[in-house]
């Protein structure tokens, strides 16, 4: 458990890596939220819930990275090129093709702020954060009075932050202006133009992560952030949860106290954070990774590491976290450690996320058998990648009956919960439906089903609730 405070930080992290932005755009754009808002009119707690939305807009950008990858070839680059108004003239992005990828982005914000337990204003705003004042945006269209005060807060704040970094102050406000009355109501534009300067101006030398108010203190899952950045990836769908159940039961074979225990769990939940910043066309390139990928992959870990600087609650975790891909004989990634400085909790964590990896399928191989994956660690142990009593411990823990996943009994029936696993791993319905041995059009109805009890309406918003209620 974490508190909400420090969950949204660090879903403001994964955010701002995932549209290729510096790591404290969010936090940026949330205390400029907070000014246009203030300049509105808004009361207290409409300030305190503009930079709520402000900090978590972009939470459902994980779930659409597939999309945008397809569409512009790098997820990552794409979307902060489209945020600075730099794509070509011809880009592909047209409103047919970017409308479902907004509503999976905004049901599973939406979703994310029911989970940590956020006021119902916050919530929907980030349902209708990409919606604009003329009607233009997604998903449905919305304009005028219809959008929620917080959507244009948000948006203006955070045109004006990027634009700013990228463009200059002076057609940043220029580029504000002109979208005034599309995306956001004119005369909200202009009083804001006319504060920006002094605005931009002062943000740079704020300490970004200091509230002018106090956000939610009270206690959410860490696993909320680790299911979340999983949405990326969907053959990723529960692997840090795996690789934590792991360390933890193996950890506790091997005598470590208790607080290092749930140390372990910790980074486990949060190593992927640096994830996130490596376009998924990188993550699912056929073949092993080019020169050029592997210097992006390597940074991945750093930007895990980085997120404890900028979050001071989590550095003792992300620490540890940051050295998953390390090996005993230095050829890991990102430090190059090696045996000297590696301690056991680190050792251990590496071969829980090596086993669980192995044993998980993966779009270039299939799943390996446990007697395969613990030959092939015993193996890489004795070639001096691994620490042998590490693989002792972690063989021994995955050989231990664990308990199922706490099934919400009578919410779904087993064959609807046999489904929302394969699609969970990104699978479509005739690859549900040649595994499971039925026709794609029962598989369909079982997806519908799915949806209608679930409450929602894409598959990510549906694995990420089947994760929470620990249905899969």
């Amino acid at each position: 458990m974490i508190s909400a405070e420090v969950a949204v930080h660090v879903l403001a992290l994964v955010g701002d890596l995932s549209m290729g932005q510096p790591p404290a755009q969010s936090q940026r754009a949330a205390r400029l939220a907070a000014q246009v808002a203030q300049l509105d009119g808004a009361g207290a707690q409409d300030i305190l819930h503009a930079r709520l939305v402000a900090l978590l807009r972009w939470s459902g950008c994980t779930a659409n990275a597939a999309g945008f990858a397809n569409l512009l070839g790098d997820d990552v680059g794409g979307r902060e090129a489209m945020l600075r108004h730099g794509l070509p003239p011809d880009h592909p992005l047209t409103f047919s093709n970017i409308e479902p990828l907004a509503r999976i982005h905004c049901e599973v914000a939406g979703d994310v702020a029911g989970m940590l337990g956020l006021p119902p204003a916050v919530e929907a705003g980030l349902r209708h954060v990409w919606e604009h004042f003329d009607g233009s945006g997604a998903p449905q269209q919305l304009s005028g009075d219809q959008v929620p005060a917080l959507v244009y807060y948000t948006s203006l704040a955070g045109d004006l932050d990027i634009l700013g970094r990228t463009h200059g102050t002076d057609s940043a406000i220029r580029m504000v202006l002109a979208s005034g009355g599309i995306k956001y109501p004119a005369p909200l534009a202009e009083r804001v133009a006319a504060q920006a300067g002094a605005w931009l101006a002062a943000l740079d030398g704020q300490d970004t992560l200091a509230s002018s108010g106090e956000l939610p203190a009270h206690e959410v899952p860490l696993s909320i952030v680790a299911d979340l950045i999983e949405l990326k990836l969907p053959w990723l769908t529960g692997y840090s949860r795996r690789v934590s159940e792991l360390a933890a039961r193996a950890a506790a074979l091997a005598g470590l106290p208790p607080l290092q225990q749930r140390g372990l769990v910790r980074a486990a939940l949060l190593h992927g954070i640096g994830r996130v910043s490596v376009s998924n066309t990188i993550w699912e390139r056929a073949g092993r990774p080019g020169v050029d990928d592997w210097e992006r992959i390597r940074l991945a870990p750093y930007w895990t590491a980085r997120a404890g600087a900028l979050i001071p609650a989590l550095r003792e975790h992300t620490a540890l976290a940051s050295q998953l891909y390390e090996r005993l004989d230095g050829t890991g990634y990102f430090r190059g450690l090696d045996r000297d400085t590696l301690g056991q909790p680190a050792r251990l964590l590496a071969v829980a996320a090596a086993h669980a990896a192995l044993c998980a399928r993966r779009p270039w191989r299939a799943a390996l058998t446990m007697g395969e994956a613990a030959d092939l660690l015993t193996q890489q142990a004795a070639d001096g990648l691994f620490d042998a009593d590490a693989v002792r411990w972690v063989l021994a823990a995955a050989a231990g009956n664990s308990l199922p996943a706490p099934v919400r009994k009578g919410l779904l029936s087993e064959r609807e919960v046999e489904v929302l696993r394969r699609i969970s791993l990104g699978e479509s319905n005739k690859e549900a439906a040649r595994v499971m041995q039925i026709s794609p059009s029962t598989v369909r109805t079982h997806v519908e089903s799915i949806f209608r009890k679930l409450h929602c309406s894409t598959r990510a918003a549906a694995t990420l609730k089947g994760l929470n209620l620990g249905l899969i």
